[in-house]
């Protein structure tokens, strides 16, 4: 057995910088470095050939934790019978992943500034979302209020497979009825109920959200105010997971129907063009570190095109020069990189003080979550508990549902074996019915607060009543007073519930 190995000289090089930075010693940043390939390179890690670097004693870097760490390599690579060499060695498992993962810290270590404090928080942040150990068979079950009448406490079991169909929640009702407050309950429950490893994806449409310190605090929410002091999403729409020629071209059409789909003005003329545009960005950057375009890329390669063929800018060019003029989205130069993932993250997008482009942002940012959606493995259910990964918050959802937004729509009907789930919030019932796709059949939890004008038709669908019981809640809806609110019953013997809704700064103040 093996009592030591030596690392690459690289990798001790960056040891022993790192060392200096953040007054970590060398053996606990070669821990970290190894956990960080771990999650980054899995079993796919490249063998170390380089054994010029430090000695690093197996008791120093093991202690008391050899069956933890035997039980996450086994775990990565998929069995337990690894020798000992194989676990620690110069040509072990552990030497491959300190060496690769001193690596991966040299380049975030470069990306945040060469700053040993800003270092940290990065990898604060890769352990959140990129490491994160998921709660088998939790149950989220979410306290929303009680009955008018009987002063009944009413439950949501949110992930209960045995019960409900899918996790899809609705909220509908006028300003001020108490609908946000309500919504923001619910999501601080599910976090604080799942150890805060269910996250979500909050579209903040009127920034009633985004300054409530009291919820960013609870929930850890990390905020991205958009248009407000230079703030920016961390994420670039063009990350794909291949750059061959076909799943380059596959995305510039998607993203041209994307576009064309939230402006009514981009006919088929100007989706040939973006199209066109963003596959000769992808080219220009061909080769490159990060072979990927950003706004700015495909602006300049279409604004050249336009000029060459003597067109005079249009609704295209216009909406190409607002991306990159209002710095919404991660480009080259910025510091830190974009992120990897935004399916294991917890943030809320502020898009309020936008005068266009909001409907644009949610469906690129929707685009990329469906995309690394379509690459999870199926979410664990034990016990009847699904777990729920990640859940797609939609504020005034009446802005996005009447657009033809592929990406949506096959969250909703794919998610639930992935553990995506969608959440709205919007002004009435009225809002589900679409010519396009029926949001409302796949509605499991919906929660009607006042409103006006609601159809009969709509009421019927959304808590799956009788005609004539529809009709009858038509007047009742209209007269909810703040805070009371209309469901679908539990009870099979009632068709639907009225109840006092719980307020987040009720249960959080």
């Amino acid at each position: 057995m093996a009592d030591r190995l030596y690392t690459s000289s690289e990798a001790d090089e960056v040891l022993s910088a790192l060392r200096f930075e953040t007054k970590l010693e060398k053996a606990t940043l070669a821990r970290i470095a190894f956990a960080l390939s771990l999650v980054k390179d899995g079993a796919g890690v490249a063998p170390s050939q380089s054994f010029s670097g430090g000695e690093m004693k197996r008791p120093t870097f093991i202690g008391e934790d050899e069956v933890f760490l035997r039980t996450l390599v086994a775990q990565t690579y998929g069995k337990r019978d690894f020798s000992e060499d194989e676990f620690f060695s110069n040509r072990s498992v552990i030497k491959n992943h300190i060496d690769s993962g001193a690596a991966l810290l040299a380049k975030m270590f470069q990306e945040t500034g060469r700053s040993g404090d800003a270092l940290i928080r990065r990898l604060l942040d890769e352990v959140e979302f990129a490491g994160r150990r998921e709660q088998l068979g939790t149950g989220l079950d979410i306290f929303i209020g009680r009955t008018l009448l009987q002063r009944a406490e009413l439950v949501m079991e949110l992930n209960n497979t045995t019960k409900h169909a899918n996790s899809h929640l609705a909220i509908m009702g006028m300003p001020g009825v108490g609908k946000t407050q309500f919504l923001l309950k619910i999501l601080a429950d599910i976090r604080i109920q799942s150890n805060y490893q269910t996250h979500f994806i909050y579209f903040d449409y009127k920034g009633d959200v985004v300054d409530n310190a009291r919820f960013l605090e609870l929930a850890r929410v990390q905020p991205f105010r958009l248009l407000q002091g230079g703030q920016n999403l961390p994420i670039n729409p063009f990350i794909l997971h291949a750059y061959d020629e076909q799943t380059i071209n596959v995305s510039a059409r998607e993203k041209a129907e994307s576009f064309a789909s939230i402006n009514s003005k981009l006919g088929p003329v100007q989706k040939g063009a973006l199209a066109e545009a963003i596959r000769a960005a992808y080219a220009k950057r061909a080769g490159s570190a990060a072979p990927y375009p950003d706004f700015p890329d495909v602006l300049e390669v279409a604004a050249a095109a336009y000029e060459e063929d003597g067109k005079k800018d249009d609704s295209l060019i216009e909406v190409l020069r607002d991306l990159s003029d209002f710095d919404l989205f991660w480009r080259h130069g910025n510091v830190p990189a974009p992120m990897d993932r935004v399916s294991n993250r917890t943030m809320l997008i502020d898009v309020h003080t936008m005068p266009v482009l909001k409907e644009l942002v949610a469906y690129l940012v929707i685009e990329r979550l469906y995309k690394e959606m379509a690459t999870l493995p199926d979410s664990p259910v034990t016990e009847g508990r699904r777990t729920i990964r990640t859940i797609l918050v939609i504020d005034e959802a009446h802005n996005y549902l009447g657009q033809k937004n592929i990406f949506l729509q096959r969250i909703i009907r794919e998610g639930r074996s992935k553990g995506v789930v969608v959440f709205f919030a919007s002004q009435s019932p009225n809002d589900y019915q679409q010519k396009f796709f029926n949001f409302q059949e796949l509605l499991e939890f919906a929660y009607i607060f006042q409103c006006n004008g609601v159809a009969a038709g709509s009421v019927q669908d959304i808590l799956g009543c009788s005609a004539r019981t529809a009709r009858d809640l038509q007047t009742e809806i209209a007269r909810l007073e703040p805070w009371q609110v209309i469901a679908r019953s539990q009870e099979k013997t009632e068709e639907f519930v009225k109840f006092t809704a719980e307020a987040f700064y009720k249960t959080y103040a």
